[in-house]
């Protein structure tokens, strides 16, 4: 691992990694990921650390508390500053880079002359009441350090959500090449989130401001029972806090969790957000309210019967199958409608962006339309079938079709299949599968449906040696490699027929809605 405190040495170490341009193949490039703090790392920054070294080949974490984005009156001069523990930390986490540069030398002695500017409707609320220029410093430090050192995705946690929304708001708006990470709070036994300014609480302190998280989750448990006023949600909240007098609210409000406007009602998702002081202490947290049926998503390797499993699954339990497949294949048969080499990525990357696909379910079979016109057919053809690999394969078409995947998500009530679902499609997916089964009895398997298929027979050590490269291969691409996402359910399946995996994730998706259902009525 090294360590840099300057500019000039960090911009040197980057330009010294061969950093190879997204291709039309399966081969590795070298992606780089980010993780910005400010240092006292805790479990909560090391959850983020830990998802960056999983989906990237460098990782680059900063360590600087900035002075932008602290009022005259806050913590920067006693703010925990533990920068040979937090390298000792982040060595034992396989970090590549800890960029730790002094004040001077990122050019933050107030006056600064440029900043970033977020939209103002977005800091005016929430902390930005009593944080006045907080945001403006955090989007200013940020994007320098996204200048600095380009990474492909940058990792924030949930718990600042404020502050996650309007980053996200700046990468849209500056068309910053970057995907923002957003990573679920990681919490204390007690509930308490995690956060640097912990250090700050007593025992005793630590016990009150549990308050909080219990707080939230009644209000929580309000919204499963079919509570949807915000007033309603946000007195649940405040019931809980006057049970310890000394935490005094600044706030507790319910707003949209990407504009950050006010709601009085929750229709899709709200996110349930707080500040209060204890002492001299300030806290946040928050939850997300989100009204919608569960999704599942199952991930694994290629024959693995993932797609089969799906199907029947989403038949079984009345739930819609969003055949990611389909997706590709739709996208494959516009680029060869239109005439376009399938390898000229600029022009590909448009025609995805232009590429609206929908699916029609009322009807026996599933039609797939492509901006309106049915394509159900024609997406099957040999030629569609051959060169689907090579559009699947590029970047700004995952970036395209993951889109509109989510949009399908913010719906729920889905089943969807293929090898990040879990990962990076829907993190927060409620019920998550990583189906799998050994390299022979993959071999096996597709042994079988060749011969069900009339085909010659096929070596099942040739087989075998097919899989093991293909899963080689999946789980080292840069774009969309497979992963087991942390809190997913395995299923091995060498000893399981298809109906025995079906019944499996049938009682989990019913014993994960039970359990929702069960939780609205602890109150």
């Amino acid at each position: 691992m090294r360590l840099f405190t300057t500019v000039a040495g960090l911009r040197c170490y980057l330009k010294s990694v061969q950093k190879k341009q997204p291709v039309a193949t399966d081969s590795a490039e070298s992606t780089i990921g980010f993780v910005p703090t400010m240092g006292a790392l805790h479990t909560g920054h090391l959850s983020l650390i830990e998802r960056a070294c999983q989906e990237n080949q460098i990782v680059v974490v900063s360590i600087f508390v900035n002075p932008l984005q602290f009022g005259v009156n806050e913590d920067f001069g006693r703010y925990p500053r533990t920068l040979e523990r937090d390298r000792t930390l982040c060595e034992q986490a396989g970090v590549d880079v800890i960029f730790a540069p002094t004040v001077a030398e990122m050019a933050t002695v107030p006056p600064i002359q440029t900043r970033v500017q977020p939209p103002a409707e977005m800091m005016s609320g929430l902390c930005g009441v009593v944080r006045p220029g907080h945001f403006e410093g955090v989007a200013t430090i940020v994007t320098k350090f996204f200048n600095l050192v380009q990474p492909d995705r940058a990792y924030f946690g949930q718990k600042d959500a404020q502050q996650l929304a309007i980053l996200q708001q700046v990468v849209r708006d500056l068309n910053l090449p970057v995907t923002i990470v957003p990573c679920p709070i990681v919490r204390e036994t007690s509930g308490l989130a995690m956060s640097s300014r912990n250090q700050y609480l007593s025992d005793e302190e630590r016990i009150k401001a549990s308050a909080l998280y219990r707080g939230l989750s009644q209000a929580k448990k309000l919204f499963r029972s079919g509570e949807r006023v915000s007033a309603t949600l946000v007195q649940a909240v405040k019931q809980e806090l006057e049970k310890v007098p000394s935490l005094q609210p600044e706030y507790i409000e319910l707003v949209d969790p990407m504009t950050l406007k006010s709601l009085d009602t929750i229709t899709d998702e709200g996110l349930l957000a707080l500040a209060a002081r204890l002492g001299s202490t300030r806290l946040i947290d928050n939850t997300i309210l989100r009204d919608r049926r569960p999704i599942i998503a199952i991930d694994g390797p290629a024959g693995a019967g993932k797609s089969t499993v799906a199907r029947s699954v989403a038949k079984q339990l009345g739930l819609f199958y969003l055949d990611t497949g389909a997706m590709y294949r739709a996208l494959t048969w516009f680029v060869l409608e239109a005439g376009v080499d399938l390898r000229d990525e600029p022009a590909v990357a448009e025609l995805a962006h232009q590429c609206e696909i929908d699916f029609q379910t009322d009807t026996a079979i599933p039609v797939v339309l492509v901006n309106g016109q049915d394509v159900t057919q024609a997406i099957r053809t040999p030629e569609v079938t051959a060169h689907v690999s090579t559009i699947a394969a590029q970047a700004a078409v995952r970036e395209a079709l993951v889109k509109q995947q989510q949009s399908y998500g913010r719906r729920g009530g889905i089943v969807v299949d293929g090898r990040d679902i879990g990962t990076h499609v829907f993190p927060d997916a409620e019920v998550k599968i990583y189906l799998t089964a050994s390299i022979q009895e993959r071999a096996r398997r597709r042994q079988l449906d060749l011969k069900s298929m009339g085909q010659p027979a096929a070596n099942l050590a040739d087989l075998e040696q097919a899989i093991f490269e293909r899963d080689r291969k999946d789980s080292t691409r840069t774009i969309s490699p497979l992963r087991k996402a942390s809190d997913a359910i395995e299923i091995q399946s060498d000893a399981m027929s298809v109906a025995d995996v079906l019944n499996t994730i049938v009682s989990l998706y019913q014993e994960k809605t039970a359990s929702l259902s069960l939780d609205s009525l602890e109150i």
